[in-house]
Order: C-alpha cells, then structure tokens, then sequence
C-alpha cells in the first residue's frame, strides 16, 4: 500500500475528503520525522514504537568485486511492533 491509497482508505472509513485526510497524514509523518530527527523515540499504543538506532562505521566487502570496503558510521531508524499488533498478524 502506498499512500494514496492508505489515504483513500482513512478517508472512506472517517467520511473526510481526501484532500483534508492527506493533510492529517502527512502531518502525522512530519511529526514522527521531526521527533526522530530530534533524536525522540515515538511510540503508538497498540501499534509500535519508533526511534534511532546508530551504525558504527565497518568494514564490508563489496559482492561485485568481492574488495574490502569501509563503510561509514550512519543513523537509521527502528521499529518494534507492539504487542497487539503483532497479535493481529498472528491470527
């Protein structure tokens, strides 16, 4: 699912128009962006928890050459699925 679709289904299910649920949905994304970026941890009851986790820099092989690389220290970010919404997958 991408999200149009993700926000036409939002939009059927509350009865907003789509322009005004897009509107929500980014401002959900923006705020979860801004509070990783803050280095805060975003957690969803029922649903997950977000935050950062740090990569040390390594050293790795590169699979065209098979010759010794490095790679940089780098920040992403994780997701540990709550306890019901693992349940849900599970059933």
């Amino acid at each position: 699912m991408h999200k149009p679709e993700l926000v036409a289904a939002i939009a059927d299910t509350i009865n907003l128009p789509k322009e005004k649920t897009n509107d929500i949905v980014t401002a959900i994304f923006d705020e979860i962006t801004l509070a990783l970026s803050r280095d805060d941890s975003v957690s969803i009851l029922g649903f997950g928890a977000f935050s950062q986790r740090h990569r040390a820099a390594r050293t790795g092989r590169s699979p065209k050459t098979g010759e010794t690389i490095n790679i940089a220290a780098s920040t992403t970010v994780g997701f540990k699925p709550g306890k019901a919404f693992k349940a849900d997958l599970n059933t």
